[in-house]
C-alpha cells in the first residue's frame, strides 16, 4: 500500500499530466485535490493527444477510480464537457469511476466575469480568466456555493442572490452588465441534476479506501512558485499547489502521505506575468518553445523559456519535502551546448542559494550559472539511463547532486513509452 503525491517543482506546466499516468499504473485511486480548469495536462497515449482539465489523468487506464477532491473549485459546465468528451473517447466507462467532492466549490458567469475583467485593466496578473481567483475569493469570505448546494433550490437561491446583491454593483464599476438570478439558477440547477450521480463525501470514500489498503495518487495542479502562500506572490495561483495541499485538499492527515514526487523540466517555463530570473530571450528562447511546443494547453499562450533554476528547485524540494524527482523535456535540450544551469543569485551583492522571498529581490536577482556540456545524440528511444548519451547522464546526474535529491524518472519524449524509470515510489 502506497500514497503519492505528485507535484510541480517550478511554475506548472513540467509535464504532471504524463507522469501520473505512467504512475497510474500503480495506483488504485487518482485525486485532485486543488485548482480547478485552469490547470491542462496534456497526455499522448498510443499516439493520441488528450488534454484534461479537471477530470484526472488517471482516467486514460481502465478500471482506476478517479476522484475530484474538497479543495477544487469546479465549473459545472466544464467538468459536464469533459466527461462527455472522454465517455466519446471511450475513457470514462463507468460513472462509477468518477467521484466529486459535494464540498467542493464551484465557479459560476459572475466568477469568470470579474476574473476577465479585472484583466483588462490594471495590475493584471496574467491569470487564464477561468474564475479561479474569484471562486477562492467567495470561498474564503463564506460566501461560496458548493456543489452539493445545486441539489437545493432554495439554499441555492438564497446564496445566490445574496451573492448577486453584492457583486453585481462591483462587476458595473468594472464595465460589465449586472446578472440576473433566474437564468443563473436555472442553468445551476440542470447541471446540479446532471452531476448528482457523482456527488459524494471522497473524504470520507478516500479514509476508507486508504485503511483497505488501496494505492493512491494525488495529482496536484500548476507548480509550487505559483502557490499562494508559498510562490512568488503575488503572480500565483489562489490556492495551494504545494504536497501539504493534496491533505487539506482531499480530507486525509499527513501521516497517510508516503512519498512526494516534485516534475521539473530540463530546463524551466513560465505563463503569464511575474519575475522570471533565468528568462531567455532571442533564439535560444525561439528554439526551446518550437522544440518543446511550449504554449499552454490550457489557454494557448506562448510560455516564456528559460535555464533550468536549481536554485528555485532546491526551494520546492524544501518547501514540499520531496522524495525525489521526475525530469520531463530532457530531449529538447539535444544539440543545445553548453548547457546552463542556476545554481544561485546575487541579490544587491550577496550571493543567495535559493529563490527571493521578496519580489522586488527576485526581479534584482542576477542568476549564476554553471556550464554543463551539452549532447548532439537523439535519446528518445533510450529506455535505460547508461544508454543515454555521456553529457546527458552528466546534466541529469549535476542535477541530481544540485538539488540534494534523487531523480527517480527522466521522459525522453511525449508518449508513455518515451521513459527511463530509475525508481518506483509505489515500490518502494
Amino acid at each position: 500500500m502506497a500514497s503519492v503525491v505528485i507535484v510541480g517543482a517550478q511554475w506548472g506546466d513540467e509535464g504532471k499530466g504524463k507522469v501520473v499516468d505512467l504512475y497510474t499504473e500503480f495506483a488504485d485511486i487518482v485525486v485532485r485535490y486543488s485548482g480547478g480548469s485552469n490547470a491542462g495536462h496534456t497526455l499522448v497515449v498510443d499516439g493520441q493527444k488528450l488534454v484534461t482539465h479537471l477530470v484526472p489523468s488517471g482516467v486514460v487506464r481502465a478500471g482506476k477510480k478517479c476522484v475530484l477532491g474538497d479543495g477544487m473549485v469546479i465549473e459545472p459546465e466544464v467538468l459536464l464537457k469533459e466527461i462527455r468528451e472522454l465517455k466519446g473517447k471511450g475513457l470514462l466507462q463507468s460513472d462509477a469511476d468518477l467521484l466529486v467532492s459535494a464540498r467542493a466549490h464551484v465557479i459560476l458567469p459572475y466568477h469568470k466575469e470579474i476574473d476577465a475583467l479585472r484583466e483588462e485593466g490594471k495590475g493584471a496578473l496574467g491569470t487564464t480568466k477561468r474564475g479561479i481567483g474569484p471562486a477562492y475569493e467567495a470561498k474564503a469570505g463564506r460566501r461560496g456555493i458548493r456543489a452539493g448546494d445545486l441539489l437545493r433550490e432554495g439554499r441555492l437561491r438564497e446564496l445566490l442572490t445574496r451573492n448577486l446583491e453584492e457583486l453585481n454593483p462591483y462587476v458595473e464599476r468594472l464595465g460589465g452588465t449586472a446578472f440576473a438570478l433566474e437564468p443563473l439558477l436555472a442553468e445551476a440547477l440542470a447541471a446540479g441534476a446532471e452531476l448528482k450521480r457523482y456527488l459524494a463525501d471522497t473524504s470520507r470514500y478516500l479514509y476508507r479506501a486508504h485503511k483497505s489498503g488501496r494505492d493512491i495518487l494525488f495529482e496536484g495542479a500548476q507548480g509550487t512558485l505559483l502557490d499562494v502562500d508559498h510562490g512568488t506572490y503575488p503572480y500565483v495561483t489562489s490556492a495551494s499547489t504545494v504536497a501539504a495541499g493534496a491533505c487539506s485538499g482531499s480530507g486525509l492527515g499527513p501521516t497517510t502521505i508516503d512519498a512526494v514526487i516534485g516534475i521539473c523540466k530540463a530546463y524551466t517555463t513560465r505563463v503569464g506575468g511575474g519575475p522570471f530570473p533565468t528568462e531567455l530571450k532571442g533564439a535560444m528562447d525561439a528554439r526551446l518553445r518550437r522544440t518543446g511546443e511550449e504554449f499552454g494547453a490550457t489557454t494557448g499562450r506562448p510560455r516564456r523559456t528559460g535555464w533550468l533554476d536549481v536554485a528555485a528547485l532546491r526551494y520546492a524540494v524544501r518547501v514540499n519535502g520531496l522524495s525525489g524527482l521526475a525530469m520531463t523535456k530532457l530531449d529538447v535540450l539535444r544539440g543545445v551546448s553548453p548547457i546552463k544551469v542556476c545554481v544561485g543569485y546575487r541579490v544587491g551583492g550577496k550571493p543567495q542559494d535559493e529563490i527571493p522571498l521578496d519580489p522586488e529581490d527576485i526581479v534584482q536577482a542576477e542568476p549564476i550559472y554553471e556550464d554543463l556540456e551539452g549532447f548532439a545524440e537523439e535519446i528518445q528511444s533510450k529506455r535505460e539511463f547508461d544508454d543515454l548519451p555521456a553529457g546527458a547522464r552528466r546534466f541529469v546526474r549535476r542535477v541530481e547532486a544540485l538539488a540534494e535529491t534523487p531523480i527517480y524518472l527522466i521522459s525522453v519524449g511525449p508518449s508513455r513509452s518515451e521513459t527511463i524509470v530509475l525508481r518506483n515510489p509505489f515500490r518502494g
